[in-house]
C-alpha cells in the first residue's frame, strides 16, 4: 500500500519521467530506423558484407549497457571540449547508446525479410520492366514490412529497459526512481520505477503492434504472424 500511496503522491513526476524516457527511446530508435533499414537493404546485395555487418552489430549489443554509457562519457566530453559544448553526460550519450543497441534487431530483420521475399515475385517484377529501386519500393518493402516492424518492436521494448540505466549518467527518465531507490534504500521508489518501466514497455509494444497491422498489406495480414 505504501508503494501505491507513493505513486499517487508523485504521479506528476512519474509522468514527467516517463515522457523523458519515451523521448530518449523515440529519438534513438527513430535514427536507428533511418540508418538500420537502408543498411539492412544494402547488405542483401552481398552475403559476405552482410555477415560482417551483422557480426559487428552483434558485438555492439553484447557490451553491457552501463559500460557503453561509460564509454560514451569520455568520448563525448573530448568532442565537446573541442567545440566548447558540454555533452559528456545526460541526454546525448543516452541517445547514442540506445541507437547503437537498436541497430542489430532492425538491420537483421530488414535483411532477413528482404532476402526471404519469394524469388518468383522478383522475377515477375523484372518481367514487368521495374527497376531495382521500383521492385524494392513496390514489391519487396511492402512484403518485408511486417518483419521489419517486428525488429523495431524488439528494439523499442529492449531499449526501454536499457534506458533505465541512463539515469546514472544524468539523462533522466524512469530509471531515476530505480537509482534513487537503490541509493536511498527506498523500496517505494525502486518498485515504482520498475513497474513504470514494465508498464511503459507493454503499452508501447501494443501500440507498435497496432501500427504494424495498419502498415501491413491487407493480403498479408492473415498469413503473417504478429
Amino acid at each position: 500500500m505504501e508503494v501505491f500511496a507513493y505513486m499517487a503522491a508523485n504521479w506528476p513526476l512519474i509522468v514527467t519521467r516517463a515522457v523523458e524516457h519515451v523521448q530518449i527511446v523515440a529519438v534513438a530508435v527513430g535514427f536507428a530506423i533511418l540508418t538500420g533499414v537502408p543498411i539492412g537493404i544494402a547488405i542483401t546485395r552481398n552475403r559476405s558484407v552482410a555477415d560482417s555487418v551483422l557480426y559487428a552489430a552483434s558485438m555492439i549489443i553484447t557490451i553491457p549497457s552501463i559500460a557503453l554509457f561509460g564509454i560514451m562519457i569520455p568520448i563525448l566530453s573530448f568532442i565537446g571540449g573541442l567545440i566548447g559544448v558540454r555533452m559528456g553526460i545526460g541526454y546525448l550519450p543516452a541517445v547514442i547508446a540506445v541507437l547503437l543497441y537498436s541497430q542489430l534487431p532492425i538491420i537483421r530483420n530488414t535483411y532477413t525479410a528482404v532476402t526471404n521475399v519469394d524469388p518468383a515475385l522478383r522475377e515477375a517484377a523484372r518481367g514487368m520492366g521495374l527497376t531495382w529501386f521500383e521492385r524494392l519500393r513496390e514489391v519487396e518493402i511492402p512484403i518485408a514490412l511486417p518483419v521489419i516492424m517486428s525488429g523495431v518492436r524488439v528494439a523499442v521494448v529492449m531499449n526501454i529497459g536499457v534506458t533505465a540505466i541512463a539515469a546514472y549518467i544524468g539523462a533522466g527518465g524512469l530509471g531515476t526512481f530505480i537509482s534513487r531507490g537503490i541509493s536511498q534504500t527506498d523500496p517505494r521508489q525502486l518498485i515504482t520505477g520498475a513497474l513504470a518501466v514494465s508498464v511503459l514497455a507493454i503499452v508501447v509494444d501494443f501500440a507498435l503492434l497496432g501500427v504494424q497491422r495498419l502498415l501491413t498489406s491487407p493480403g498479408l495480414r492473415e498469413t503473417r504472424p504478429a
